[in-house]
């Protein structure tokens, strides 16, 4: 095209775009044939029930066509993001016209026969759905749930220099607490080794039925709020087109040269000298519904909450109003915009950026850029001596550091930690041995492993930021995992489940790739979280993960160091899945080998011989544990009930991939009833100490033969007091456990010890409320081997 891209000509080619866009995602919502109105319309051109969102759409495909204006002129490697909800329409109108849809998706031909199709397909059975979805061209980021289109982008773009990733930010998305937490990622994008993040907040003024706050605040209001966030603000407001067409191409081009002209600045110096910029935002100001119905039924739909869905009522019952859905769609004049056949013009067209650098295709959307394989470290190198077990104490948390810190060494590039202000209360200080926090904002004398470069980014106090920016950075190829208290990973869990949602319909299209996995270690769990109380006890992630699709989900209990790093080792390096490891930092008896370690992460469980006594035959009682305090106190109950019972058939199982329990009807990976009952029996006691809640091993158990189970698990009791009573609280301590075993097997005759484990209870409860620390007895434990 030889047109200036700076003249009011093709100012006007991209008013024809932004027409031809309106077109299609007005035609979405309520047709199912005629698309382009060439007979009059009737009942069954029209869909029995329009579903879909109008409000935003309008305006995104305005900043969609602008974009692609500067993508042209600056040559940029840029991205969308649509933060407004379900404006589904905006992605799928703005990449039908730039060919990307139809090459994806064949069958949606570029003529009238591909636009029925397209248009039919809309929120509709067996078609796509109202917001951008994995389905979508172009997308990472599901607008179902509101709140993390700006970090997302800040994951996206880190270690990604040459992106920008245009964000448009709804105003009433604004309003959620993980977006304005959002707006603090200014302080964590280095300008020299990171991308871009262009926000644009869109203050079109309404919600479903009320006004946004932020589209109420004055300009003056708005620029003191960003400015002091560190931003710097640009205002485009209006709703005459012909004065906001040349206002928006401004706007764009000055803050795309500021943009570079700071990355220029800071790529003179080194990245470790870098400040933070004042990155610009665009503050835009135009009508909910732009260019829809002004008024419906005396009611004002444009520029209020009317116009946020289907903003008229015409539908195939309910064709009495069909002429006004006919004006709508005709004042986009699509005869100037559709040749004979149904194709968009070339003259718009040809406004779409070439090959990859549409937003639509660009790689970074689908797996990312040059996405490349975690380079593990051998962390055998970093085991720990089991050969005597229980004899060596460490905290496992501590020992993974070294393995965290060594993946950084090797992956210098592709693999960061996120967390929430907890990397050092998680016992991960190794990784700040070879990286720093990566932090923007001034630094002191007083601040620790804080500098403008770093592989950890923690500096943030929020799990919705944390789980975002690694969302944002798996999404787009990378690696990295999330690490976080138990019971505060429940504030992300919706986020989880978006997430799982997303790898799920992703799935099901050949042409997506897939995503490094998503990784969460959950530490300071609940039978731990003595000094923090009741208030942070809360292991539910489990059970809200484990609810989702097998295929998407593994969850992990490494019960010591070796087990955590071996779990590490596999994690790291899978593909379209959410994993989830419990682990411990407080200090703990190491108990397996290398060997061992590999086993239980390649079989999921194994049976313990040095801490069974069944030998070769079936035994009279099975204890199993999945998680590092459940281990240690079934371990302990083991030598009780050895000691007390020495001629009794113990079977000891760990646990460390809880949902290969499960029966293979319900999770592929699972056990045949074959390898579940040489296991656990068909009906001997089997006495389960678990980390969570004890319904999930109820229904793990469920489906097999053997229904002779005593779970200790979790059971919503707690406080603010000793380590080991906070197992007493939910009877996880290991002379419940014993109690419970012994009354399983032997029934009456085990009376007298019961009483026994009665009596040592009630000395711990005297004991720790007169010296406020646990039993010499329990902290003193070791394992001694069984009497076989």
């Amino acid at each position: 095209m030889s047109i200036n891209i700076d003249s009011q000509e093709y100012l006007d080619k991209i008013d024809a775009w932004w027409r031809t866009a309106n077109y299609i995602s007005v035609a979405q919502m309520y047709l199912k044939d005629n698309p382009l109105l060439r007979r009059p319309l009737q009942k069954e051109d029209l869909k029995t029930h329009p579903i879909g969102h109008w409000g935003t759409i309008a305006g995104q495909n305005f900043l969609y066509a602008h974009l692609n204006r500067v993508i042209n002129k600056y040559d940029l490697n840029m991205f969308y993001i649509e933060g407004p909800g379900h404006g589904g329409q905006v992605m799928v109108s703005n990449s039908y016209i730039d060919g990307s849809y139809t090459e994806i998706y064949p069958e949606v031909t570029e003529d009238e026969a591909g636009l029925k199709r397209l248009f039919k397909m809309f929120s509709f059975p067996g078609g796509i759905a109202s917001h951008a979805a994995p389905e979508t061209p172009g997308s990472i980021h599901e607008g179902g749930e509101l709140g993390y289109s700006l970090s997302h982008a800040t994951g996206a773009i880190l270690d990604n220099p040459d992106v920008i990733a245009a964000t448009v930010v709804g105003d009433g998305e604004s309003e959620t607490g993980p977006l304005a937490a959002g707006w603090f990622s200014n302080t964590f994008i280095n300008p020299v080794n990171d991308g871009a993040v262009l926000p644009i907040l869109y203050l079109n003024g309404g919600k479903i039925s009320n006004p946004t706050i932020l589209s109420r605040k004055s300009d003056e209001d708005l620029t003191k709020y960003f400015e002091g966030m560190g931003w710097k603000p640009y205002f485009v407001e209006g709703n005459d087109p012909e004065k906001v067409h040349p206002l928006m191409a401004k706007t764009l081009d000055t803050v795309i040269e500021e943009i570079k002209a700071i990355q220029a600045e800071a790529r003179k110096g080194k990245a470790e000298d870098a400040e933070m910029p004042h990155w610009p935002v665009i503050l835009y100001r135009t009508p909910k519904g732009w260019t829809g119905p002004e008024t419906w039924d005396d009611e004002q739909i444009a520029g209020t909450f009317r116009a946020h869905q289907v903003p008229i009522p015409v539908d195939s019952e309910h064709m009495e109003h069909a002429d006004k859905l006919v004006a709508w769609l005709k004042s986009y004049r699509p005869e100037e915009l559709f040749d004979e056949n149904g194709r968009v013009v070339d003259e718009v067209k040809e406004l779409s950026p070439k090959g990859e650098h549409r937003m639509s295709t660009n790689p970074i959307t689908n797996g990312g850029i040059d996405p490349k394989p975690m380079n593990m470290p051998d962390w055998k190198a970093l085991a720990i001596d089991t050969s005597k077990p229980g004899a060596v104490v460490a905290q496992d948390m501590i020992v993974f550091g070294g393995q965290a810190r060594d993946m950084i060494k090797n992956n210098p590039n592709n693999f960061r930690i996120f967390g929430p202000d907890e990397t050092k209360s998680n016992r991960l200080n190794k990784v700040f041995e070879v990286t720093d926090r990566q932090w923007m904002e001034p630094k002191n004398s007083t601040d620790e492993w804080q500098s403008s470069v770093g592989r950890v980014i923690d500096g943030q106090l929020s799990e919705h930021q944390a789980e975002g920016f690694l969302e944002g950075y798996v999404l787009t190829g990378r690696h990295g995992f999330f690490a976080s208290y138990e019971s505060f990973l429940r504030v992300v869990d919706s986020m989880l489940t978006q997430h799982f949602k997303w790898m799920r319909k992703a799935s099901a299209h050949s042409w997506r790739k897939h995503y490094p996995s998503l990784n969460l270690i959950s530490t300071s769990t609940v039978f731990q979280q003595d000094h923090n109380g009741y208030t942070h006890q809360d292991p539910g992630v489990l059970t809200h993960l484990a609810e989702k699709k097998p295929e998407f989900i593994r969850e992990y209990l490494p019960a010591d160091a070796n087990s955590l790093m071996a779990v590490m080792d596999k994690a790291m390096q899978d593909e379209q899945v959410i994993n989830l490891i419990v682990s411990s930092k407080h200090p703990r008896p190491q108990f397996y080998s290398v060997e061992e370690a590999e086993e239980l992460v390649d079989k999921g469980l194994k049976v313990i011989d040095w801490a069974s006594t069944d030998g070769d035959s079936e035994p009279d009682l099975v204890i199993a544990a999945a998680g590092t305090e459940p281990n240690l106190e079934a371990l302990a109950a083991v030598s009780i009930l050895n000691k007390e019972f020495p001629e009794l058939k113990i079977r000891f199982i760990n646990v460390v991939d809880i949902l290969k329990l499960r029966h293979p009807n319900i999770d592929p990976r699972g056990l045949s009833d074959e390898e579940f009952d040489e296991l656990f029996t068909t009906d001997k006691p089997v006495v389960f100490a678990f980390h969570g809640y004890e319904n999930m091993i109820r229904d793990i158990f469920f489906d097999r033969h053997n229904h002779n189970l005593k779970i200790h698990g979790y059971r919503e009791n707690g406080d603010i007091t000793t380590p080991f009573d906070m197992r007493v609280f939910s009877e996880l301590d290991r002379f419940h456990l014993a109690q419970d075993a012994a009354n399983a097997v032997f029934g009456e005759k085990a009376a007298e010890f019961a009483e026994k484990m009665d009596e040592t209870l009630q000395t711990h409860h005297d004991f720790i409320r007169s010296e406020g620390k646990d039993l010499p007895l329990v902290d003193d434990w070791q394992w001694a081997p069984l009497n076989k």
